[in-house]
């Protein structure tokens, strides 16, 4: 059997590939390892609509819960402060859904979609699967984490994310928990699917995620816990080579997920369109360059962003929860106000810089982290 390209991974990023493959008239399979396409669902499900209209995908009804209004970030300390999200219109929406809905995309488009088929390794003419040998052009790895485990696992941290309901979750209104000490290097969060109903999570350098997550319930109220997944995110931004050899990385394993919250719908699922437009051009004119531009174009989208993302991480990495306790104290009206009606949910440095204090307080923040951050602003 030939398939002109085959993906493993049936997520956003593999299937966009698979559809804008399959739309240009070359032969696409994908195999998912998984019993079914969108399980297990271990993403928040936020994304910008600007971003899904620009990946294609006009949400049906089951997929689309909700618009969020505004997210409240709170300190170590218990202070917070609430940003008005109504103008960048986030979407929060089930990505079991999303995905299915992408599967169906690829498959009207000609793709052939196979569920609990896993990739087993490259072989001189394609690969071999669980089932069998199945020769190919092109291979498009889109596993996700899983298969950056054995190449780098400084990047990895472990995450727990809960689906529950719970008469304190507000429909709307995202929340983050910043501290140091339960979860370092990363956050808790609450991602609302409707009212009294969402998605409850942790994630953290060297934590038991599942003993952190059972003591911030505990402190939120009564709950009633429907779903629990426990998996892997990765925070170190993109690997080095996209394409290598007739091998193309998408997605998640291309570490094109946002290394300041680790989502990646829209930078991942653009990732698998760059590659899917790419890999047409390149069975037609066997032109190395041709394949080669799908990374040129990710970098040229993402490339900057994500660097700043990386440095505002490290910054974000060294600081303890007095310091941040001090930060929220010198977030004034004026910050908040602007990054309500301005910011980008997709390119979201501009938050963080200002969140900083470098709007507004530069002398505040200068003597509370010094002045490398200099460099988020070039």
């Amino acid at each position: 059997m030939y398939y002109d390209v085959i993906i493993a991974g049936g997520s956003v990023a593999g299937l966009i590939c698979a559809r804008e493959v399959a739309r240009n008239n070359h032969s696409v399979l994908v195999i998912e390892e998984d019993y079914e396409i969108g399980t297990p669902e271990h993403c928040g499900g936020l994304v910008s609509t600007a971003g899904l209209e620009e990946l294609g995908i006009i949400p049906f009804r089951k997929t689309f819960d909700h618009l969020i209004d505004s997210a409240e970030i709170h300190a170590p300390n218990g202070n917070s402060f609430s940003i008005n999200s109504k103008k960048q219109k986030v979407a929060e929406i089930s990505r079991r859904e999303l995905d299915k809905q992408l599967a169906h995309q690829a498959q009207k488009n000609g793709a052939v979609i196979k569920v609990r088929n896993s990739f087993q390794e490259i072989t001189d003419k394609g690969i071999r699967t669980n089932e069998e040998e199945i020769e190919c052009t092109i291979f498009v790895d889109a596993r996700g984490v899983s298969s950056l485990i054995h190449k780098d696992r400084t990047g990895i941290l472990s995450s727990a994310q809960y689906e529950i309901y719970a008469n304190w979750i507000k429909k709307g209104k995202v929340e983050v928990f910043l501290d140091q000490e339960k979860y370092p290097g990363f956050f808790a969060w609450v991602i609302p699917s409707d009212e009294g109903k969402g998605k409850i999570g942790v994630a953290g350098k060297g934590i038991n995620v599942a003993e952190a997550i059972e003591k911030f319930l505990q402190t939120k109220g009564d709950y009633s816990t429907v779903r629990k997944i426990y998996a892997p995110i990765w925070i170190k931004g993109p690997i080095e080579e996209f394409v290598n050899g007739k091998t193309v990385t998408v997605g998640d394993a291309a570490g094109q997920a946002k290394p300041t919250t680790a989502g990646g719908i829209y930078s991942s699922g653009m990732g698998g369109m760059y590659a899917g437009q790419a890999i047409s051009k390149y069975l037609k004119s066997k032109k190395r360059s041709d394949l080669e531009e799908y990374q040129k174009r990710w970098t040229e989208k993402f490339g900057k962003e994500f660097e700043k993302q990386l440095f505002a991480r490290k910054i974000l990495e060294r600081l303890d929860n007095n310091t941040i306790n001090k930060l929220f104290e010198s977030v004034t009206p004026e910050i908040i106000k602007e990054i309500s009606e301005k910011d980008d949910f997709d390119f979201h440095t501009g938050s963080i810089v200002k969140l900083l204090g470098i709007k507004g307080s530069l002398k505040t923040a200068q003597a509370i982290i010094g002045g490398e951050f200099k460099k988020l602003l070039s």
